[in-house]
């Protein structure tokens, strides 16, 4: 009896150490399956996206970013794009980046109109759409706006007589796309009113004329096109406005913009800015400091800011012993405010005359509840020279006590009866003031952007829409090459022999090496 107990002993330790092994194997591989579930899980839900090609088309501006985390409905995108049309892709890895942006605030349908006739038919009729080009629908809370591949693209035909196929030469599908969510999450579009009557710049551009030969020409186009073109993209709508012609400013308008005035304002006009200023209005002056405008220096002086009367310039070396003097200004945005709060690192050309700006004016008569902060300086080596207009180079020198020196503000925000903590909103009169007209005209934005990105931001600031100031989407360029005939020669050599001598060499030596 006792013998057959220590033979079962070592059986049941047997069984004992298959049972662990076998729960152990089945742990194992639990913890394997729960670690692989687990790293999917957080690989799909909190992953990032990264754009590695070379310009950057595919990453969204931190406007849009901005804009999509505002955004507390549901968007929901239709496309139709065949398999053919040249930005297909292009749209479709865009609207991927808009989802990831979004947080799954939206949804996209992609349709070929070519395959799912029922179905694109379908969406056409509910949102009554009549058009052969390839598109995108934007439904939006039962509102819809559609963008068109055209407006997405320049896209050069090429000649098909010579086989070239279509070819896109700037995407702008961000710009189209954001857009048009703006319009449909705001609903109604905001009025900016566009003074003119002292020789602005023209915000429209020339009608077609005729020529001698009786063949139409295309007008004059405005010197301010791209900024008109970029703030219509953004919900709003631009009206120009003569003070002449009104007994008030319209109470639609509850931002004005005075663009570089050659003339002053009469007594009347002014009267009408400040009732407008009283009545919580917004104003976006950028001075020509060219121009003798006196009235318009007083109303500023009223509320705390001087104009002075000099020209910002800077010796820069241009060689060893070369130097040149320079009158377009580089300004560096401030970070204390929130129009320039996200442009800190950013450097942006004032090209043309700039006059400083004095914040430390105190006038007796002015309003305690009136915030003057500066919005941008010059950059170091810049002084205000007071005698400008002499031709004498040793008199354009920094004078101590004549000329002023830095800090040298060439933008100010005025704000009367606003709260001291940004996240507060309350109502208040609201004034961008910048000392330099010509740094939004097309010749200086084109070169650069960041000027279009303040511009931006302070209107966004005027209408209390805080959450789209940011970095706006880049404007579309081409990329040009200008080679003069010493370039196209050594180009020619490099193609026509030095390109084919290198694979030559190379089988040279291959050869070379196999004789030996």
């Amino acid at each position: 009896m006792a013998t057959e107990t220590t033979e079962n002993q070592p059986q049941s330790a047997k069984n004992i150490h298959r049972v662990r092994i076998g729960l152990n194997v089945v742990l194992q591989v639990a913890m394997v399956l729960f670690l692989a579930a687990m790293i999917n899980y957080l690989g799909f839900e909190h992953y990032r996206r990264w754009d590695l090609s070379r310009d950057k088309k595919y990453e969204l501006s931190d406007k849009s970013k901005r804009f999509l985390d505002s955004i507390k409905g549901k968007i929901r995108m239709t496309v139709f794009f065949g398999p053919g049309n040249p930005i297909g892709q292009d749209v479709q890895n865009l609207l991927t980046q808009y989802q990831y942006a979004a947080k799954g605030r939206i949804d996209v349908e992609n349709i070929d109109p070519e395959r799912s006739l029922s179905r694109a038919k379908e969406v056409f009729d509910k949102y009554k759409v009549v058009s052969d080009e390839s598109l995108l629908i934007v439904d939006y809370e039962g509102r819809h706006k559609t963008v068109k591949a055209s407006e997405m693209a320049e896209v050069d035909p090429g000649n098909p007589m010579f086989g070239e196929s279509p070819k896109v030469t700037a995407f702008k599908g961000e710009q189209a796309v954001t857009s048009a969510m703006i319009d449909l999450v705001e609903g109604k579009k905001n009025t900016l009113g566009y003074v003119v009557g002292h020789k602005e710049p023209p915000i429209a551009d020339a009608p077609p004329t005729i020529s001698s030969s009786m063949t139409p020409e295309a007008g004059a186009r405005s010197p301010i096109s791209v900024l008109k073109q970029f703030i219509e993209s953004e919900n709003i709508k631009i009206e120009e406005l003569n003070l002449f012609d009104v007994p008030t400013i319209p109470e639609e308008m509850k931002t004005i913009a005075i663009v570089g005035p050659q003339y002053d304002f009469s007594d009347r006009e002014m009267q009408l800015l400040r009732d407008f200023w009283e009545k919580q209005g917004r104003i976006l002056l950028l001075l020509d400091v060219t121009a003798r405008t006196p009235k318009l220096h007083a109303f500023l002086g009223e509320l705390g800011v001087k104009v002075n009367d000099d020209r910002l310039m800077a010796n820069v070396k241009t060689g060893i012993q070369e130097v040149a003097r320079v009158r377009d200004v580089l300004g560096r945005f401030l970070p204390d405010s929130p129009i320039t709060r996200r442009l800190v690192e950013v450097r942006a050309p004032f090209l043309g005359a700039t006059s400083s700006l004095d914040l430390a004016a105190a006038d007796p008569s002015r309003p305690s509840n009136i915030k003057v902060q500066p919005l941008a300086q010059a950059e170091k080596g810049y002084w205000g020279e007071a005698d400008y207009n002499s031709e004498d180079e040793t008199v354009l020198q920094y004078t101590p006590g004549r000329d002023h020196d830095a800090p040298l503000n060439i933008a100010a925000s005025i704000e009367k009866g606003g709260s001291g903590d940004d996240r507060v909103q309350a109502a208040s009169s609201r004034m961008v003031l910048v000392s330099n007209a010509t740094f939004v005209q097309d010749n200086a934005l084109t070169q650069d952007q960041q000027g279009l990105d303040f511009v931006s931001g302070s209107v966004n600031w005027l209408m209390n829409r805080e959450q789209l100031i940011g970095i706006a989407p880049k404007v579309p360029t081409t990329l040009t090459f200008s080679l003069d005939e010493n370039a196209m020669r050594n180009l020619r050599w490099v193609v026509l022999f030095l390109m084919p001598l290198i694979p030559a060499i190379i089988g040279l030596a291959v050869w070379w090496r196999r004789r030996a």
